[in-house]
């Protein structure tokens, strides 16, 4: 890693009394993720972030991608626009070393081991909390990078409704309304969205057959109700459903030398997500709180592939149902808070293609200490996890914080991880009587080490954060195209993220300087970047308010050989907000402003076959909100 650059971070971070991740520190912000309990953002030794409701609606992005890319520590990749296949990179490790929870409950594919985050309506998102590093000590395999945990809207308050309506380039059009409130001791929320556009051609080509406009569509809603049975009892159920159709190019289908037989139509997938939560909360005595919760989460991917030049098409079923079940105990000691939880995942696989093995399930065993006294901050996790299909796996997290002054902070943690093995790599049926998988593979496993300084004034704050994660037993395919456990990789990098508020003014931004390499050959990692920068900038004129966003990236490379140069990019974008009224508001927002040329993916080489993933130009949305007024 650049460790003159690393330098300058800290010099600047000396320098200047601004903080970080997000927004300057509110005492009111209460942080659940980094540690299983609610705790004041202030006092958490991870590095977090918060992304409120508010901050979704000012934002004006569309999807759910867009949003997570102006977040520190995170990068995107995407195949070809809204709907195509996204990935998360957060801290420079894979997609699929993030966990992502809807209202606590996972939404993963267990074939391909990530997240269809293209897919989840960042318009029925109430709030999200973004946990950077490695947190299996607390909720089980695959969070090797972090967690991603979602919210969806709650009641609260008198009851409200809302309405929004929008429309921009690429014919897209977007609708959502729900009400939410409380009644005695019932709280209810219900939220409907609807997503519409006809996008751009996913690959950059002049070939007709390709050159054709990949849109995408999605209709999804959220319900949320909760009823105190009596004052310390509460029972509630969480609900999300998404149904997106999407179409996509398919550089396969294509013959250059008999254009005859090529395919009449793009390739086309119905992606489903859904989850719920049953949860029950009992204050059992003034020191003990139990928690029990079951649920479910789906993925499913249906994939329409054309044959020829007729409507014939071949038909292929990913679905992954995950059941969880949990029970979580916490309890107030003289000192500190003492967390003991048993959690169960049950995943069953359902597929068109034979997979040897349709399912595993996975026992967890945690306990968790809490404790902050005086200048002091500690958290210690254990977590033992006894999967059906690969053994044992016990993990550990252990951080401490200290308050230098009652402005800086001081933190360090270490811990370990585990990413397990997918239903791909290990029971993919053999081709032709040659293995493609392998059922003996191990879990990937990781180790992190990280600290922190950071600063929190009343309209200013920073925070830098210094990491290495090294990871050993990455899955990769060997000679032969069969899962291995063949490679490791270590990532050593650098977060400094600011905010800084003064008169109607707000900025916040961060800088990444990573070095995420592959230790068998030292190479950059696939389609990830030594540096990238966020910046956001706005300001307050009466019942307006106008930002501008700054995002840019140095350059990286789309095969782990290190060949396939995806070259550095910047992109500008500009919103504004009128408040007509209490009740009315009205939004716009204008995306690669300067309509830059850039991608983040290619299918295949460009230079021998391939293509380049195309990626949005200059393009305008505009939407209307009505709320009712609280």
């Amino acid at each position: 890693m650049n460790k003159t650059a690393i330098a300058s971070l800290i010099g600047l971070l000396f320098s200047s009394q601004i903080y970080a991740q997000d927004t300057p520190t509110q005492t009111e912000d209460v942080v659940v993720t980094a540690s299983r309990i609610e705790q004041p953002r202030e006092n958490v030794i991870a590095d977090v972030s918060i992304i409120t409701r508010e901050e979704i609606e000012r934002a004006g992005q569309s999807t759910l991608v867009e949003l997570l890319q102006m977040q520190p520590g995170i990068e995107i990749t995407s195949n070809g626009g809204a709907g195509k296949t996204s990935g998360i990179f957060m801290r420079g490790t894979n997609s699929s070393h993030v966990v992502v929870l809807v209202d606590g409950i996972r939404l993963n594919s267990a074939t391909a081991g990530s997240t269809t985050f293209e897919n989840l309506p960042v318009a029925l998102i109430d709030k999200i909390e973004i946990l950077r590093g490695p947190a299996t000590s607390l909720y089980g395999q695959d969070a090797i990078g972090g967690v991603i945990q979602i919210f969806t809207k709650k009641g609260k308050g008198a009851p409200r409704f809302y309405a929004n309506v929008g429309y921009g380039t690429y014919d897209t059009k977007t609708a959502d309304a729900g009400a939410h409130g409380s009644i005695g001791g019932t709280s209810f929320a219900l939220g409907v969205s609807s997503y519409d556009t006809d996008g751009f051609s996913s690959l950059k080509t002049s070939d007709p057959n390709l050159d054709d406009d990949d849109g995408y569509r999605n209709l999804s809603f959220t319900g949320s109700l909760s009823h105190k049975i009596v004052e310390d009892h509460e029972i509630g159920l969480q609900l999300l459903h998404s149904k997106g159709h999407t179409r996509f190019d398919n550089r396969f289908n294509i013959d250059p030398f008999f254009p005859a037989f090529n395919p009449a139509f793009s390739d086309h997938a119905d992606i489903t997500q859904h989850s719920y939560a049953i949860t029950s909360k009992n204050q059992i005595t003034k020191n003990w709180l139990s928690t029990v919760r079951a649920g479910e989460g789906t993925d499913e991917s249906v994939t329409y592939a054309a044959l020829g030049p007729f409507t014939t098409t071949s038909r292929s079923l990913f679905k992954t149902k995950q059941r969880q079940y949990s029970w979580q105990n916490d309890i107030e000691l003289p000192l500190g808070t003492l967390t003991l939880l048993y959690d169960r995942l049950e995943e069953r696989v359902k597929s068109t293609t034979d997979f040897k093995q349709t399912s595993r399930n996975n026992d967890g065993y945690y306990i968790g200490y809490l404790v902050n006294h005086g200048p002091h901050s500690v958290q210690i996790n254990y977590r033992s996890d006894h999967n059906s299909r690969f053994g044992t796996n016990d993990t550990e997290g252990l951080g401490y914080g200290y308050q230098l002054s009652d402005h800086w902070r001081v933190t360090a943690s270490y811990g370990t991880a585990f990413k397990a093995p997918t239903f791909n790599d290990l029971f993919w049926p053999d081709y032709f009587g040659s293995p493609s998988s392998n059922p003996d593979l191990k879990p990937e496993k990781s180790r992190n080490l990280e600290a922190s300084l950071k600063f929190s004034g009343a309209d200013n704050s920073a925070s830098l954060t210094i990491y290495e994660n090294s990871i050993r037993n990455l899955i990769a395919l060997d000679a032969n195209f069969v899962p291995e456990n063949i490679n490791r990789a270590r990532i050593q990098g650098a977060t400094l993220a600011v905010a800084q508020r003064w008169n109607n003014w707000q900025l916040h931004g961060s800088v990444d300087i990573l070095s995420p390499r592959d230790r068998n050959t030292d190479n950059l990692l696939v389609r990830r970047a030594n540096r990238h920068a966020k910046l956001n900038l706005a300001y307050n004129w009466g019942d307006w308010r106008f930002g501008a966003e700054t995002l840019a990236s140095s350059a990286r490379y789309n095969d782990s050989d290190n060949e396939q140069r995806l070259a550095g990019y910047a992109l500008v974008n500009l919103t504004t907000d009128y408040n007509i009224n209490q009740n009315w508001q009205l939004k716009a927002r204008l995306n690669n402003l300067l309509d830059k040329d850039y991608a983040l993916a290619y299918d295949g080489d460009p230079a021998n076959g391939g293509f380049v993933y195309n990626t949005p130009g200059s393009n305008l949305f505009v939407s209307i909100r009505y709320q009712t007024a609280p």
